[in-house]
């Protein structure tokens, strides 16, 4: 028989399912009294007994575990102690189990004990951990890790962190701003700033790039003023560009993660503890490299701390064509421009996406306006948001897309007495939702796409969705949808307009407007 790859494990498996009588009784003495030998090919025993206390014990034996593991904390050998370490925290008894394994800290250790020790202090410390680890300055990357984590874990106690979105950036020289999104939307959101009557004149377009916008800030502003912009994703401030020697990217990137621009921005726009999330995008980078560049970081500004749970701040790293950008992003949850959307339909449209097609469709006088597909309804209440409307008109085949649509036309405010919402195939117009010929003015539309949900001729319904089209709408009026295949339309009667190739998530498709002759 091939012996195991780790014994102890094995031992583990085995003793797993036994009763905590069995092992205290039997197992224990057995341990207590054995060789070093055979306490070292044992220490399955270690694990087993505290996860079998915790599931099947009363707490007069609970307590006779946690006693037995507080006095392997102490054993000569440092496997048996790394167990004891890991199990003992798991029984309760917080505040004594940090006391104990605090201890530990005076003591030599090696490497893999000082992981475990600050695997475990980062899931039970508390203050006195805190106290602990700031007055040993340890040099020990896992101590420090520990450390953030404990801060972490307090600051999220004490009060949920939230960004300021009133709050004003007054020191706006060299501050570069990526207002990023999905590859094809860049040209949606340049045209949206340069359209809009305040912020153009208060930020000035330094770039446009696939799925990016830089602009520079021309004076003082708030978050609040640019999510005035719908249709970009995210705001990013430019910390700044990593590039050259390899070697240097963790030193480099931490200093820019704790640099004064990064401090002075989530000094002034966070309510609470500053803490980041560092994500690598488009790039698997190995959690040992993100460990040490946060550990870096964390050395030079202990005030900034890497918490992945609810962070207020996420710290992205983007691939240039001269290096990585880092960049500093306000983690706003909800987003407050999209609040209407309580509910949601799957392969929705996101809803920027909605916003860019609403504002793509532009404003006609006197508009009937229909959604064939009408899902959670993003593209109409859009749409609805810039006014001029006499009627909306919502149709699905998905009863509960209908009554989400429901809600969030409720909550974004749209008024019932222009609002029209039917089950049924849109091919039957005339019927479900009393649609004449030549009596839309703006068909607006994400249709099945094929993805999520099979479609057995995509070809045939985008097909007949453009016949439809140019049948309902009236002269002037306009077709924007979302198109998945390089099909144009059959009726000779519709023109295209524009088209931008948007991805959406993993594959790209045409965003079109068409216009009735």
């Amino acid at each position: 028989m091939k012996p195991s790859a780790n014994p102890a494990k094995e031992v583990y498996k085995q003793l797993r399912t036994e009763s905590w009588e069995t092992l205290w009784e039997r197992e224990v003495p057995l341990f207590n009294a054995g060789s070093a030998e055979l306490r070292r090919a044992r220490v399955g025993l270690v694990r087993a007994l505290g996860v079998v206390a915790l599931e099947k014990a009363t707490q007069t034996q609970r307590q006779q575990t946690r006693d037995w593991l507080t006095s392997l904390l102490h054993d000569p050998e440092e496997k048996i102690r790394r167990y004891a370490i890991n199990a003992l925290p798991k029984l309760g008894e917080r505040h004594k189990s940090e006391q104990a394994v605090l201890e530990l800290l005076d003591q030599p250790s090696g490497e893999r004990e000082v992981k475990t020790l600050s695997q475990t202090l980062s899931k039970i410390g508390g203050e006195a951990t805190l106290k602990k680890l700031e007055a040993l300055h340890d040099e020990h990357d896992a101590l420090h890790l520990a450390e953030q984590k404990v801060k972490a874990q307090l600051a999220r106690k004490e009060a949920p962190a939230s960004i300021r979105l009133d709050a004003k950036i007054k020191d706006t020289r060299k501050l570069r701003i990526h207002l990023r999104t999905r590859r094809g939307m860049e040209l949606f959101v340049r045209d949206e700033l340069l359209a809009h009557p305040k912020l153009k004149r208060r930020f000035k377009i330094v770039r446009t790039s696939p799925g990016c916008v830089a602009v520079s800030a021309l004076r003082p502003f708030t978050l609040s003023e640019l999510y005035e912009l719908r249709t970009f994703g995210s705001i990013n401030f430019v910390l700044g560009v990593v590039a050259g020697d390899e070697a240097k990217h963790t030193e480099t990137m931490a200093e820019m993660i704790a640099s004064e621009r990064s401090q002075m921005l989530c000094r002034q726009l966070t309510q609470g503890q500053a803490r980041y999330r560092l994500q690598f995008m488009r790039a698997k980078v190995p959690p040992r490299k993100v460990q040490a560049i946060v550990n870096a970081a964390f050395a030079l500004c202990p005030d900034l701390l890497n918490d992945p749970r609810k962070s207020p701040w996420a710290i992205e790293v983007y691939p240039e064509k001269v290096g990585q950008s880092v960049e500093l992003r306000p983690r706003v949850l909800p987003d407050p421009r999209f609040t209407y959307r309580v509910g949601d339909v799957p392969a929705s449209t996101h809803p920027p996406l909605a916003a860019a097609m609403a504002q793509m469709a532009g404003i006609q006088a006197d508009e009937f306006i229909w959604d064939p597909f009408c899902g959670s309804g993003l593209e109409l209440i859009e749409r609805a948001r810039l006014g001029a409307v006499n009627a909306i008109i919502a149709t699905d085949l998905d009863e509960s897309a209908i009554e989400i649509a429901r809600q969030n036309f409720e909550a974004a405010g749209v008024p019932d007495e222009v609002l029209t919402l039917h089950r049924g195939d849109f091919r039957n117009y005339a019927k479900v939702a009393n649609i004449a010929s030549g009596s839309i003015s703006l068909i607006i539309a994400n249709p099945p796409l094929g993805r999520r949900v099979r479609i057995e001729d995509l070809k045939g319904l985008i097909s007949e969705f453009y016949q439809i089209a140019a049948k309902t709408l009236r002269p002037g009026g306009r077709l924007v949808f979302i198109n998945p295949l390089k099909l144009d339309s059959p009726d000779g009667s519709l023109t295209l307009e524009a088209r931008h190739l948007v991805d959406l998530g993993g594959f790209d498709c045409r965003v079109e407007k068409w216009v009735k002759a």
